[in-house]
């Protein structure tokens, strides 16, 4: 037994040298395995190449009238991820189990809040009629901080399916949404799902959609995603009622990267749509954007996981590996084209315009060169994201993030944690404002007479400035008629003006307002959940800028202001902003032996004011009684050692208690 398990090593390197001299160098032969009559047989050596474990499909037999490239549009948890399931079962991509749960959310943080924060590509295979087709299917996010995602999947698209909860009807994101499809230009197919809810009503949410998007009550599917109910109407409706793509496959490649990602081994992996041409493995491409040419490593489909294919061919969307290592090299809304066949650059995407500015700082900073890696992956991904350096006396060197909302910014924090295991320090989020210059000196400092402001510390003086301003949007509200009142007042405490309100039906009525932004950022739609019992919906719009009076308020320790507490507010809203920023910074600062004025103050206005006690030792303990001026004496000689002490005494605010005032307040 042992000299067998000795001659291991021998037998390998014998059998190296055979193959040396044959000039064959196969697998290592398998171990023998007894059979069932207790025969040993050597097993075949399994192949380590993933193309030789999979077989490559043939995208050729998809001709361009066969293919239908669709997206799924929604309002918040309407059904969107259950009806792409039911859709991925049917086809049979994917084995019907009780399990298929939201398969194209693939990111923990969507699994943990059952929400999509990306938009998914899967290809399905379908007979109908006698013919297969290709049906590319994009699942896309239903909440307002993700808009950017739904409206660049739509541009690989040439149909929709606008799905409306038949309990809800139509919400204020369903009507974004159909706006952004119907601009596009694309074909709207409207579903009515959940018919199986005790409370559903498809007739009602049949004539809202005919009241508010003019498509006749007769083209709507009524279905149940949950149960299957009618799901095969879908997809007969997808291929009668949506053209095929408009390509030729004859002209040179055009490609448009619409999504990316980042694969620590693989590099960058690009989502692309063929708009024309076609693109295989061994391909030289170049980059419209930095001009750079690779090779094309591997190009497949995705269904929902990744399939490789011999070629891909115009009017397709698949994904390309093409040994791009440096995540800024895949820039999303890029024309891919042939080495030596240029084309005109399609038009990308119009860049995303961040609605809410953040700090992100290292806690250790240490983990500076780490963090920076992170991000700049993860912006990879989610390019909706802008990134300024940013540095701090008291948290050292970050960023400043810009952001299309406060869910936006969490779940990107989240994603940060989870996927790349960084902690950060989060501050306080701001918006962008604009000053309008009446200085010479500093119009010529900037090169601009009007100035962009995202950092509240370089908010120029009111004496250098004509008029400040701050950024409004164009708010949508959808109620139930009963917490209208109780609606019009919250906005109206949020600076709000009225637009227009329209009934949708005798149940329910839209509110359009005008709000500054920064009232909303922080916890209006929290506000606005609670007064409506869940029941009042919201999206918002840009709607540019508007004159405001604003003031710069400093935060004063002991007269010296801490630059990371400055802060930018309107007028009015200055004292009780003011006055809970104090009793914050008084709850975490720590007691010294002297006492630490904390104020919040307007130029030299003081506005609010909190105090922090020394600790004291008694000096009266050793008085037994006795005359009260040896008391009073004791007493003052040590109030004058105290004051002596807070002049040249120094307060380090701990980081920990910038932290916890920086960050938003849980009961916001």
């Amino acid at each position: 037994m042992l000299a067998r398990v000795g001659a291991g090593p021998r037998r390998r390197w014998a059998w190296a040298a055979r193959a040396a001299l044959s000039g064959t160098c196969g697998p290592w032969p398998s171990p023998r395995r007894p059979g069932e009559d207790g025969a040993f047989r050597v097993t075949p050596a399994r192949s380590s190449s993933a193309s030789e474990r999979t077989e490559k499909l043939d995208m050729s037999k998809f001709p361009v009238e066969n293919i239908r490239n669709f997206g799924i549009i929604a309002h918040v948890d309407h059904g969107k991820s259950t009806l792409a399931d039911r859709l991925l079962e049917l086809t049979g991509t994917i084995a019907k189990t009780d399990h298929n749960k939201q398969v194209l959310d693939k990111l923990q943080v969507e699994r943990e809040r059952g929400i999509t924060v990306k938009a998914q590509t899967a290809s399905l295979f379908y007979n109908y009629g006698g013919k297969l087709y290709l049906l590319n299917l994009i699942d896309t996010p239903g909440h307002v901080d993700f808009n950017y995602e739904v409206s660049r999947s739509l541009s690989a698209c040439q149909g929709v399916l606008l799905v409306v909860d038949a309990n809800e009807g139509i919400q204020a994101q369903t009507v974004a949404n159909f706006f952004l499809a119907f601009e596009a230009q694309l074909s709207i197919i409207p579903v009515i799902n959940k018919i199986d809810l005790k409370n559903a009503d498809p007739e009602r949410v049949e004539k809202q959609i005919e009241k508010m998007f003019d498509i006749p009550g007769g083209e709507c599917i009524k279905i149940s995603a949950k149960l299957g109910t009618n799901t095969e109407k879908v997809l007969q409706a997808v291929i009668e009622r949506i053209a095929p793509p408009k390509v030729s496959r004859k002209s040179p490649l055009k490609a448009l990267v619409f999504d990316s990602n980042f694969d620590q081994y693989r590099g960058v992996i690009a989502n692309v749509a063929l708009f024309d041409g076609v693109v295989s493995k061994g391909d030289k491409i170049v980059s419209a954007h930095t001009q750079k040419t690779y090779e094309v490593n591997e190009v497949g489909i995705l269904s929902p996981d990744e399939k490789l294919t011999q070629k891909l061919y115009a009017g397709q969307v698949g994904y390309l590996i093409a040994g791009m290592k440096d995540v800024t090299e895949a820039q999303i809304g890029d024309t891919l084209y042939l080495h030596k066949q240029p084309v005109e650059p399609l038009p990308g995407f119009k860049s995303a315009k961040p609605m809410v500015f953040a700090g992100m700082y290292p806690i250790d900073q240490s983990e500076y060169n780490n963090l920076k890696s992170a991000i700049e992956k993860l912006t990879l991904n989610d390019s909706s994201v802008t990134v300024h350096r940013d540095s701090s006396l008291a948290l050292g060197a970050g960023w400043r993030l810009g952001f299309l909302g406060l869910l936006h910014m969490e779940v990107f924090n989240q994603r940060l944690e989870q996927e790349y295991n960084a902690s950060v320090i989060l501050t306080t989020p701001t918006v962008p404002y604009k000053a309008i210059l009446s200085s010479a000196k500093l119009i010529k400092e900037y090169r601009e007479k009007e100035i962009t402001i995202i950092n509240p510390s370089q908010f120029p003086d009111k004496s250098k400035v004509t008029e400040y301003l701050e950024p409004i949007i164009l708010g949508t509200i959808i109620t139930p008629n009963e917490y209208t009142g109780k609606i019009m007042t919250l906005c109206l405490n949020r600076r709000a003006v009225q637009k227009n309100m329209v009934f949708i039906d005798q149940n329910r009525v839209m509110l359009k307002y005008l709000f500054p932004l920064n009232e909303i950022v922080v916890d209006f739609y929290d506000s606005l959940k609670s007064l409506s019992s869940g029941y009042a919906s919201f999206d918002y719009e840009d709607a540019g800028y508007q004159t405001a009076d604003l003031v710069k308020m400093d935060i004063l320790l002991n007269g010296n202001p801490v630059e990371e507490l400055v802060t930018i507010v309107h007028k009015e809203k200055a004292y009780p902003i003011g006055k809970a920023i104090c009793e914050r910074l008084k709850d975490t600062i720590p007691r010294q032996l002297f006492e630490i004025a904390i104020q919040a103050a307007i130029g030299s206005k003081i506005i609010a004011r909190e105090t922090v006690k020394p600790y004291r030792k008694n000096v009266l303990a050793k008085c037994y009684g006795g005359d009260i001026t040896r008391k009073m004496k004791l007493l003052k000689r040590q109030a004058e050692g105290k004051k002596r002490m807070r002049k040249v005494g120094n307060i380090e605010v701990p980081k920990d208690a910038f932290i916890k005032v920086l960050k938003r307040q849980p009961d916001k």
